[in-house]
């Protein structure tokens, strides 16, 4: 099967672009082109190693999700955050174009980059990469995260499984993933003296961190849209 493509352009100014070409496995859902030489020392497992992580040194040497950051910190080592950019996304579907800021434009590819890296914590995050939507805002974060999660237990119910209507799982996955992030700046924060790098992990985590204690109030406010479907029942 065809890798799955796609391309982020930032254009940074002064007739710099910047562009990632990330191809994901159609299977796995894990990014192909990876680094796999000379890797830095702050790709180390054990440096800034996540407390939750369930990986060993022996059998991986090098923390999986940084080593998909190296490109990123590496090219924008002089950006800083709140530089006014264009960011042109490339997909299969469609192209989104955005005049942002730096700090969003590489929050939204790092998001990506997690969801592929191979780290446990964040393959849950697989099926949105797969339907990547560049720029996504909080609401439909919350929107597409919580249709994903519900999908997925209805695939646990046909499979005879017990299936999670609470989404308690997903608080749960959000809670891992504030945990990881945080040890995730630590570690680009010993790899740049750059700021975009770092911002864009805390832009992320906004979001993460709050989503266990808010999703049943976002939930609420959009209860409205389905409408239809509760006067039906």
């Amino acid at each position: 099967m065809t890798p799955i493509h796609i391309s982020y352009r930032f254009s940074l100014g002064s007739g710099r672009d910047e562009v990632f070409d990330i191809f994901l496995d159609p299977d796995t859902l894990e990014i192909i082109n990876q680094p796999a030489e000379d890797l830095p020392s702050w790709t180390a497992l054990e440096f800034h190693q996540c407390s939750h992580c369930p990986f060993t040194s022996d059998t991986h040497p090098h923390c999986p999700l940084a080593v998909t950051l190296i490109q990123v910190i590496g090219r924008f080592n002089n950006v800083v955050s709140h530089n006014e950019i264009e960011l042109k996304v490339s997909t299969h579907e469609r192209q989104v174009f955005q005049k942002t800021t730096a700090q969003k434009g590489i929050s939204s590819l790092v998001g990506l980059l997690f969801a592929a890296s191979g780290c446990p914590h964040t393959a849950f995050f697989k099926p949105m990469a797969r339907y990547h939507l560049p720029l996504a805002s909080e609401d439909e974060t919350y929107y597409r995260a919580t249709g994903m999660y519900l999908l997925a237990q209805y695939l646990l119910h046909k499979d005879g499984k017990q299936a999670d209507l609470e989404l308690v799982g997903l608080k749960k996955i959000y809670h891992n993933l504030h945990l990881l992030n945080t040890m995730v700046a630590e570690r680009i924060r010993s790899a740049t003296r750059s700021d975009s790098s770092v911002n864009a992990v805390v832009l992320l985590d906004m979001i993460t961190n709050l989503m266990p204690f808010i999703l049943d109030e976002q939930l609420d406010k959009i209860r409205h849209l389905f409408g239809s479907y509760l006067e039906e029942a």
